[in-house]
C-alpha cells in the first residue's frame, strides 16, 4: 500500500481528494485481483462505494477529478513515462487505472 500511496503523491495526486483514497482502495484491489480491470465499471467502482459507502457515480467522479488533478497539475511527464506510451490527452479512469497497475506489477 506504501509503494501506491508514494507512486500517487509523485503523480501529484494530492492526499486531500476523496479520489486518491478511491485510487489508492482501487490499485489494492485490481493488485489482488486481475479480474477488476475487466469490469471497471460494474465490479471496482462498486467495491469501492461499498467501502467507503458512498456510489459507484461518486467513486467514479472523484477519481477522474483526482486524474484531472494529476494531468493539469501535476506530473504528467511521470505518468507519460510510466505509461511507456505518449499520451495525447488525458487517460479514462480505467486506463489511468491500467497504466499505474501495470506499473506497480512490474515494480513488484
Amino acid at each position: 500500500m506504501q509503494k501506491i500511496r508514494i507512486l500517487l503523491l509523485k503523480l501529484g495526486v494530492r492526499s486531500t481528494l476523496k479520489g486518491f483514497h478511491f485510487l489508492l482502495y482501487a490499485l489494492q484491489l485490481c493488485l489482488s485481483s486481475e479480474e477488476y480491470l475487466l469490469s471497471v465499471y460494474k465490479t471496482l467502482y462498486v467495491d469501492i462505494a461499498d467501502h467507503f459507502g458512498t456510489s459507484r457515480d461518486n467513486v467514479e467522479h472523484c477519481i477522474r477529478t483526482a486524474i484531472s488533478n494529476c494531468w493539469y497539475k501535476g506530473n504528467r511527464e511521470l505518468l507519460i513515462k510510466i505509461a511507456g506510451y505518449k499520451l495525447k490527452q488525458k487517460p479514462a479512469n480505467g486506463e489511468f487505472i491500467d497504466i499505474l497497475y501495470n506499473y506497480l506489477s512490474q515494480e513488484g
